[in-house]
């Protein structure tokens, strides 16, 4: 049988994705999941359902709610970071505030940035190289 072609119970299904039948059929009653092939115990799943269901767990993890997650996969193809909402007055947004020296703080809004948090490190491992060499330099210039 061709992986493109398999079918999987709800069980099985449910013990790929590591979540409980009773959030699968949520997901499906709520229109974040296609419904199966047939009903009942007769009911049957494909890669679709698993691949739907594993980008579903990806950005929970990441802590959108569903109704964010919705509008995510209603959009198309899914990014690797969630794109920004517009701000709006009274809007919340969790940033990052990097501590460079005294004086100097950055504050970075990784999705607004669109950084995953592997490159947000590696920048600003790289802004506090800068940092380093711009005082090496100004101490040798004295």
């Amino acid at each position: 049988m061709k992986e493109e072609s398999a079918t999987f119970t709800l069980g099985e299904l449910c013990a790929l994705v590591e979540l409980p039948r009773r959030t699968v059929r949520y997901y499906i009653q709520i229109g974040l999941v296609d419904r199966p092939e047939g009903a009942g115990r007769g009911a049957r799943y494909n890669r679709r359902h698993l691949d739907q269901l594993l980008e579903i767990r990806k950005w929970q993890k990441a802590g959108l709610s569903l109704e964010r997650i919705r509008e995510l996969l209603s959009a198309g193809k899914t990014p690797l970071v969630p794109p920004s909402r517009p701000r709006n007055p009274g809007s919340v947004a969790v940033c990052s505030h990097v501590f460079v020296a005294d004086g100097i703080e950055l504050v970075i809004d990784p999705a607004r940035a669109g950084m995953a948090p592997e490159t947000l490190r590696a920048f600003t491992e790289e802004v506090m190289k800068l940092h380093e060499r711009m005082q090496t330099t100004k101490e040798e210039a004295s």
